[in-house]
């Protein structure tokens, strides 16, 4: 594995991670409950980290196919969450979610940035890098 790769396949781990505890702090420490789409993008997110983990052990690059493929189906949640928190035509026909609505913004910095927006950015991360480390390990060869 070239040090591309290995860099690569780290900075996936970092963002996931990073993107892990920072769902952790808003559900256990701010005490957030999640809406059910937030519980789906976790799903998403959450394994990657495992993926990844193992995966830099055994410097192994093929798991970028994987690791895109989550961040791609995480992202789209993550893409339709934010769009009916912030695009009134898609709130208004949002389905019911539960005891936690999903058009429910517990935090919503400089006006744009809300959690599934971070969610959003974290999914966009991993699939780039995950785009890029399958195109070094096409290179490398």
């Amino acid at each position: 594995m070239s040090k591309k790769q290995e860099n690569s396949l780290l900075f996936i781990w970092i963002v996931s991670v990073v993107a892990t505890l920072g769902s952790l702090y808003f559900s256990e420490i701010r005490h957030y409950e999640p809406c059910k789409m937030c519980w789906i993008q976790r799903i998403f997110m959450y394994p990657i980290v495992i993926m990844t983990t193992i995966a830099f052990i055994q410097k192994n690059a093929r798991i970028a196919v994987t690791t895109a493929v989550f961040a791609i189906m995480g992202g789209c949640v993550s893409l339709y969450h934010y769009g009916i928190q912030k695009l009134s035509f898609l709130a208004d026909s949002a389905p019911s979610c539960g005891a936690v609505s999903c058009t429910g913004q517990y935090i919503n910095w400089l006006g744009f940035i809300t959690i599934p927006f971070l969610a959003l950015t974290a999914f966009i991360l991993i699939a780039g890098a995950s785009f890029y480390l399958m195109k070094a390990a096409k290179e490398a060869k």
